[in-house]
């Protein structure tokens, strides 16, 4: 059978599995060519087909275009209508389309703007996110009342209405319907496991993570302000006092306490001037003859100095690369304080809804924490220090990060911040 067309995608993303899932049970071939997003999107041949830039896109063999999930997995279904994904009545295909918009709108919806507000890339509201959690849970009760007496949402065969709302309960059980929740909804779980391990469909859901608790906002630590600069008193005449007086006087004189150095400050001297780095970094390219690794090997003192290795810590919440490369810029902004003992290439790898954050830090001293505890969200990544010089693994880290080539378990750079 020849494929009814291209789908580009991003795999995770629950449009993605709605509409694939559409084809294995319908039994169409549907053709996935590789997609880089925030790259192919943008690229003239793609917007004359696609203005919008969005995806999914399903390219028909025909000539037919179709972007947003829902509409391409109703067309797709409705190229096979033996299959029985759209209802057999006029009835059953209106309750099909209801609950797929119920899906989206009362489901996916508050899942999805809880998640940006989560990771930052929505101002957070505690009021916005209680709203949203309130009404999401009374979407699932609904949803739970209507399963009590039923297998599938629709008649007695798995339809579209199925795939779409377990597609998106599949993110829900991660970020809101925790443990609590999902005890008053046995029937729910039941439903989404009876569709998640249908044979044809287990591969393209994947395993279903299941969150023992909500995700939480964690508001950063605030900073406090500089105090304004006090203006300056007008220097006043003493008058003049007898001796005995003077010497009273002085001894209601409290000193004014010393300010607290910074312990980095206090290291002994380094050959290694950081700025002049960033220099290099900046004007050399990174690998090469001539290239800024060279210069670094040549110029890096590992007593004063030292490389690290940075981690997010909650990979699993990272949605759009965008996104995930503002969350970089807003730790390395935090950071500041910090941008005279610091370094850093830090950078998104994978693709949409399936990437991590990592990278390196350059940074004075021996110890990670007094350079980066200036940022309230410091505590959000691990660190590991490397060893660039003995061990070659480490090595070739550290140069994809400075290089915006690196790889790791084949998630790819797809964006990057550099904090110097």
């Amino acid at each position: 059978m020849a494929p009814v067309g291209k789908l580009y995608c991003v795999p995770t993303m629950y449009q993605t599995k709605t509409i694939r899932s559409v084809c294995a049970l319908a039994g169409l071939e549907l053709e996935i060519p590789e997609y880089k997003h925030f790259s192919d999107n943008q690229k003239p041949e793609f917007l004359a087909k696609f203005p919008h830039g969005k995806i999914p896109a399903f390219e028909g063999a025909n000539g037919f275009n179709l972007t947003e999930g829902a509409p391409i997995a109703r067309y797709l279904a409705g190229l096979a209508p033996n299959s029985g994904l759209l209802g057999s009545t006029p009835e059953d295909v209106a309750t099909v389309d209801q609950w797929v918009h119920f899906a989206e709108s009362e489901i996916a919806t508050f899942t999805d703007v809880i998640t940006g507000m989560l990771n930052n890339f929505v101002p957070y509201s505690k009021g916005i996110h209680t709203f949203m959690a309130e009404h999401q849970l009374r979407s699932l009760n609904t949803l739970e009342a209507h399963l009590s007496t039923r297998t599938f949402l629709v008649g007695d065969r798995i339809t579209l209405a199925d795939i779409a709302v377990a597609s998106v309960l599949q993110r829900a059980v991660v970020v809101t319907a925790d443990a609590a929740v999902r005890a008053k909804l046995i029937n729910t779980v039941r439903f989404l496991e009876t569709i998640v391990h249908q044979p044809k469909l287990e591969a393209i859901y994947g395993p279903t993570e299941y969150s023992e608790k909500a995700l939480q906002y964690v508001p950063p630590k605030k900073e406090k302000a500089p105090a304004p600069p006090a203006a300056p008193k007008e220097k006043k005449e003493k008058p003049k006092k007898v001796a005995e007086d003077d010497e009273e006087d002085d001894g209601n004189l409290v000193p004014e306490e010393p300010k607290e150095k910074n312990p980095l400050e206090l290291l002994p001297k380094s050959t290694f001037n950081l700025e002049d780095w960033k220099r290099a970094y900046s004007n050399k390219d990174t690998r090469g003859a001539d290239g800024s690794l060279e210069w670094f090997y040549a110029n890096f003192d590992k007593e004063g100095f030292s490389v690290w290795r940075v981690d997010f810590k909650y990979n699993e919440e990272l949605t759009q690369v965008f996104m995930s490369s503002n969350q970089i810029g807003g730790f390395f902004n935090r950071l500041e304080a910090s941008r005279k003992y610091l370094f850093g290439s830090v950078g998104v790898l994978g693709q949409a809804n399936a990437s991590i954050i990592t990278g390196v830090l350059i940074l004075r001293g021996q110890e990670s924490k007094a350079a980066v505890d200036c940022a309230p969200d410091f505590e959000s990544y691990n660190y590991t220090k490397l060893d660039v010089f003995g061990n070659q693994e480490e090595k070739a880290f550290f140069e994809g990060a400075l290089a915006w080539d690196l790889e790791v378990d084949g998630k790819k750079w797809a964006d990057g911040k550099n904090f110097k």
